[in-house]
């Protein structure tokens, strides 16, 4: 009797188990399906040169007075339905603002050792210029009635020069001249004015270790292949 129970329950395990495994199977590839799905929607295999744009704006700093800042961006086509890449390349000249010199001067002076402390430290003015390549993804919006809205992030490198009266050839002038690394963050539209042209508008922030810059640019692409 014992064994014929023992049998019973033995036999209702392994029923519940084949049950719970066919359920598993069952429920598991749904779960796997979407991030799949998200993934095969990538390719290489329409990245391709499609339209090339010149812009023209003005830049803020979080170090540094206004100034103008233009550029050349090319739009290589599309890595995912929505999803383009762009490379670009633009430059700034900008002077170093009122606060950022009289800072600049202030460590200067804490470097020097004086027993009457009458000296002053006068650096002048001190530009600083920025070669600038980036590579953005932007998600793509179309609006209908030739409008695309859109939205970005990417990276770029930044090949600063330092140049000032009083600062040339010092130790300053060394730490001014750099290459740096930043984290971009794009939103904007293109608006069709004709079968291939395009006006741009975007606002372009970028984030780097020693400040932020913000800029707001208008710009026209002429755009040679429908993505």
């Amino acid at each position: 009797m014992r064994s014929s129970i023992e049998g019973g329950r033995v036999g209702r395990s392994n029923g519940f188990v084949a049950v719970f495994l066919a359920l598993a199977l069952a429920l598991g590839p749904p779960a796997r399906l979407p991030a799949q799905g998200v993934l095969d929607q990538f390719s290489y295999d329409n990245l391709r040169l499609t339209a090339i744009q010149g812009d023209l704006g003005l830049l803020g700093s979080s170090r540094l007075k206004g100034a103008v800042t233009g550029g050349v961006r090319v739009d290589y086509g599309r890595i995912a339905p929505r999803v383009r890449v762009l490379f670009g390349l633009s430059y700034y000249r900008a002077e170093f603002s009122g606060p950022e010199i009289s800072a600049l001067e202030q460590r200067i002076r804490a470097l020097v050792t004086d027993p009457t402390n009458d000296f002053t430290v006068d650096v002048g003015d001190i530009t600083w210029s920025a070669l600038t390549g980036d590579v953005d993804l932007q998600y793509v919006l179309p609006q209908g009635g030739g409008v695309t809205t859109y939205l970005g992030v990417g990276l770029s490198v930044h090949l600063r020069n330092g140049i000032g009266a009083a600062v040339d050839g010092t130790f300053l002038d060394d730490a001014l001249d750099d290459l740096a690394a930043g984290v971009n963050g794009t939103i904007g539209a293109e608006f069709a004015a004709g079968p291939r042209w395009r006006f741009t508008l975007d606002a372009r922030g970028v984030l780097l270790s020693d400040h932020a810059t913000v800029s707001l640019r208008g710009g026209l692409m002429y755009r040679w292949r429908e993505q």
